[in-house]
């Protein structure tokens, strides 16, 4: 990145936050430069009249007059994700780099609680991080509602209610806690989550899924460690929304 685009992308990630601050050194990471030279650009941005102020403190930094902010912007954290998981799907396309900083934008603006809500969301949604087979395609998602039954219960932290068919077709039912939505392998979706049933964690193909409903539960806090899929030479990695 230039300068000249550099400066201009300073004043929008610190309009996209404001009122809140971020640090030269938090800055610096997320452009890849040194903190000297941040120190510079806010300098020369404030001398050509931009209204950047610093916050003193131990959690101060750069902030910028809120006149200049964006207005909270009317994402849900579900919409968040899934311009995330759409980009993640994408890889290296042209404009990559401009659209994840245009998501980050998107989440700094969002209030508070909806931007921590939809970064908790992001962590339970994860990519298989392997080259797809030539000519291979997205799988079904399965029935209708399964993916939205899902996804409600991502976010609503609630027991699932599940008819699941094995490879040989045989139906159970079953009370799961849902911990990862998985996506990539093959194609397929998947859903990692606590089976009361095996009473251990278990993997459920979307496309096997016969019915899904949202129990009123709430799911007791199991660590989302113990969700990682035990898939041999498989990466795994989370969506990022920052």
């Amino acid at each position: 990145m230039n300068r000249t685009d550099r400066l201009y992308a300073l004043v929008e990630d610190l309009r996209a936050i404001s009122p809140r601050c971020r640090s030269a050194r938090e800055l610096a990471k997320r452009f890849e430069v040194s903190a000297r030279t941040i120190e510079r650009d806010i300098t020369a941005l404030q001398e050509s009249g931009v209204p950047i102020y610093a916050e003193p403190g131990r959690k101060g930094g750069y902030a910028i007059d809120k006149k200049m902010s964006l207005p909270p912007l009317n994402f849900t954290p579900a919409e968040a994700v899934a311009i995330a998981v759409a980009l993640s799907r994408a890889g290296d396309q042209p404009f990559g780099r401009q659209a994840r900083s245009a998501l980050r934008k998107v989440v700094a603006a969002m209030p508070g609680p909806e931007g921590d809500l939809a970064r908790e969301l992001a962590r339970r949604v994860q990519m298989v991080a392997e080259p797809p087979e030539p000519g291979a395609d997205i799988q079904p998602l399965g029935g209708e509602g399964i993916s939205r039954a899902i996804e409600e219960a991502l976010l609503r932290r609630r027991v699932l209610r599940l008819d699941y068919a094995d490879a040989k077709g045989a139906l159970t039912s079953r009370d799961v806690e849902p911990g990862v939505f998985l996506g990539g392998r093959g194609g397929f979706w998947y859903l990692v989550a606590w089976c009361r049933l095996r009473d251990d964690v278990r993997v459920f193909r979307l496309d096997r899924i016969a019915a899904a409903s949202v129990t009123a539960e709430r799911c007791p806090d199991r660590p989302l460690e113990g969700f990682a899929p035990d898939v041999p030479e498989m990466i795994v990695h989370g969506t990022m929304l920052d």
